[in-house]
């Protein structure tokens, strides 16, 4: 199976191509390789290597940032995907298309369907619900895969952060306890994406999360007790409320994501910090 794959270069497409099955031919490309706000480039690159599967990671992510960047944004998140899917549609190609948790408002007392009606509080959210609507919209053999609160072994992430300040020395840190979510390992969201592919389309838009339910936190006081049992650097953790620490961002207080698919054997948080 010839799969393009890109955002190569984030978290989630590393982790894919550690995964990639033997039978694979794997086409990866970063925003340097392939510019998906191009349409003649994404045209250009399917003529050239011919893919029966793309599976699109890239995104623009910088939550806060983008709350006065906004066409910048959507010009990624939006406009991107539909030039990804437009181009899926005519060569007959199949679209796997990333999205997240932020396409809620975080007032649900209960994990969020499929079927649940989306209401972003920012401009990411917004940007990325409307990159789903294009992509199912224009490609009839699109699939969206939302996730949420994402870490691994590669690029930025809450993991790696906690980590970084124990090994600075930080004795005590303070992490926001009143936003709710599903940390989920960037490798387990791989290998779901990887068996997906290889099975025919029946639902078009699906969830996928880990199945810890737990605060900010409650994170770091796991990543924290496994890094003391190891005897490696680690931090106390206080509770904190949002209000303390104000962001151009109101994030939701509530993104549990009900998932539609069930992976056997997930990797878990000490995997990754054995590895960093």
């Amino acid at each position: 199976m010839r799969v393009l794959l890109i955002g190569a270069n984030s978290q989630l497409g590393r982790c894919i191509l550690d995964r990639v099955p033997a039978e694979w031919s794997v086409i990866s490309t970063t925003s340097k390789d392939l510019d998906i706000t191009d349409s003649i480039q994404i045209s250009h690159m399917i003529e050239r290597h011919k893919p029966e599967t793309i599976i699109n990671t890239a995104a623009y992510t910088a939550v806060d940032n983008a709350e006065s960047a906004e066409a910048q944004a959507f010009l990624v998140n939006a406009v991107g995907v539909k030039n990804i899917a437009l181009a899926c549609e005519t060569a007959n190609i199949r679209l796997v298309h990333i999205s997240t948790d932020y396409v809620f408002d975080g007032t649900a007392v209960q994990p969020y369907q499929t079927t649940d009606t989306p209401n972003p509080l920012s401009v990411y959210g917004r940007s990325k619900l409307a990159g789903e609507l294009l992509a199912l919209a224009h490609c009839s053999q699109s699939q969206i895969i939302r996730t949420s609160w994402l870490y691994s072994e590669y690029g930025r992430n809450f993991v790696k952060t906690m980590i970084r300040l124990a090994e600075e020395g930080k004795n005590e840190i303070q992490v926001v306890n009143d936003q709710i979510g599903c940390p989920t390992y960037a490798g387990n969201l791989a290998q779901v994406i990887i068996e997906l592919v290889h099975q025919p389309i029946n639902d078009r838009l699906l969830h996928y999360t880990d199945s810890d339910i737990m605060s900010w936190y409650e994170f770091a006081k796991d990543i924290f007790a496994y890094c003391e049992h190891q005897s490696l650097s680690y931090c106390q953790v206080k509770p904190v409320a949002s209000i303390e620490y104000p962001t151009p961002v109101k994030r939701p207080a509530y993104s549990v994501l009900q998932s539609s698919i069930v992976l056997a054997q997930p990797l878990k948080l000490d995997y990754v910090i054995d590895k960093l």
